[in-house]
């Protein structure tokens, strides 16, 4: 048996998106910018599936830009809106949890002389709203807060935030990671002027995202060539990987409502059945609307979540210990240091991430896997609680 619950690193692309994928690999294979028949086939493919990738965020004031995932979108929205900004004086404001792809910008331009405010969050992982609201008073240029943290699941309240930044009188352009939230939840459909998502995080292909872009935010483009994606991302359209987003994006447009319920119900199946065989235990991403459905973030006291992980690896189960994009570094967990988790909570910390192919059945055997290993590891480590 194999159990994956690694659905945050990656998901399985549908059935549906690799057929699609595949048509336009083999049949309708033209490029989308040529003006013959092929051609002309390709860019209604592709102008298709920009309209259901827009459709799943409900609005009909931002532009889709097609980029390679949701690192380039990042590095795309704030990089391009910054190029358009003069004043380099006013400072940046983002928070202490970001995903690396748009934490490492910001140290960049931080070493490069940009002033950037961290927002710290509280031990749930949700920004200090009252430190927010004080950064606001030094006049940023740009703000980007993530929707969904990669490795807890906190929902980020990007209504209220976009709320603030509307009442400034030099109102910072807004841009938000929502990688782990579109496709997954409600998304909040004028709150925001960029944002940026990813295809494979809801069972499209890989090597594709997009970027949202408010009607009237200025970018400027990262790359030049031959002028696609309105001048800002440049290169002949990926137009199978397009058309495979569009599927899974109409996919999950669907069925939104059914998933969010069945994905809550599997994660409360875990938690419950992992507080009644372990103790030890704190859940970090607790069933709460404030929490993603997809994303349990477990912290066992008295071993090490790598070795827990090995250990079931070797029954079919698949989880991780952090995000994938950091999972090969020793450095310490930046999110989980933002908890205030003690280092035998932050050491012991697993993430398992569910699709709603997973099944009840699935689950009771992990369950089961996991009392018998952290039994094991704490045998040998000696802890008693």
């Amino acid at each position: 048996m194999e159990i994956y619950l690694d659905n945050s690193a990656t998901t399985k692309p549908l059935d549906e998106v690799v057929a699609a994928v595949n048509h336009m690999m083999t049949e309708n294979y033209g490029n989308p910018s040529a003006l013959h028949r092929r051609g002309l086939e390709a860019e209604h493919a592709v102008k298709k599936a920009r309209s259901q990738v827009a459709s799943l965020f409900n609005t009909g004031n931002h532009d889709v830009i097609f980029t390679s995932g949701g690192t380039e979108s990042n590095n795309l929205a704030i990089f391009g809106s910054l190029s358009t900004i003069r004043d380099t004086s006013r400072p940046l404001v983002t928070s202490a949890i970001e995903h690396p792809s748009v934490l490492n910008i910001f140290k960049h331009l931080e070493k490069n002389g940009r002033k950037v405010i961290y927002i710290r969050t509280d031990a749930q992982g949700f920004i200090d709203l009252d430190e927010f609201k004080k950064a606001l008073d030094d006049h940023p240029a740009l703000v980007s807060i993530m929707t969904v943290n990669n490795e807890i699941g906190s929902i980020q309240p990007i209504a209220e935030i976009a709320r603030l930044i509307e009442a400034c009188d030099e109102k910072p352009v807004f841009h938000t990671d929502a990688v782990q939230a579109f496709g997954k939840i409600p998304l909040p459909s004028t709150a925001v002027d960029l944002m940026s998502v990813s295809a494979h995080k809801f069972h499209g292909p890989k090597g594709i995202g997009g970027l949202f872009v408010k009607k009237g935010v200025r970018l400027a483009p990262l790359m030049f060539g031959g002028g696609q994606e309105g001048n800002l991302r440049p290169g002949t359209e990926n137009a199978p990987a397009i058309v495979g987003m569009g599927t899974a994006a109409a996919w999950a447009e669907a069925r939104l409502s059914e998933n969010m319920d069945k994905l809550n119900q599997l994660k409360a199946s875990v938690i419950n059945g992992i507080l009644k065989e372990i103790s030890g235990v704190r859940i970090n991403s607790p069933i709460s609307p404030q929490f993603a459905p997809h994303i349990l973030s477990v912290s066992f006291k008295g071993i090490r979540g790598e070795v827990l992980l090995h250990s079931l690896e070797q029954d079919g189960i698949y989880v991780a210990t952090r995000s994938a994009c950091s999972s090969k570094k020793k450095s310490r967990n930046h999110v989980l240091e933002a908890l205030q988790l003690s280092p035998d909570e932050a050491e012991g910390t697993i993430r398992i991430s569910f699709s709603s192919f997973n099944r009840q059945d699935e689950l009771d055997y992990v369950i089961e896997k996991l009392k018998h290993h952290v039994a094991s590891i704490r045998r040998i480590t000696g802890w008693r609680g």
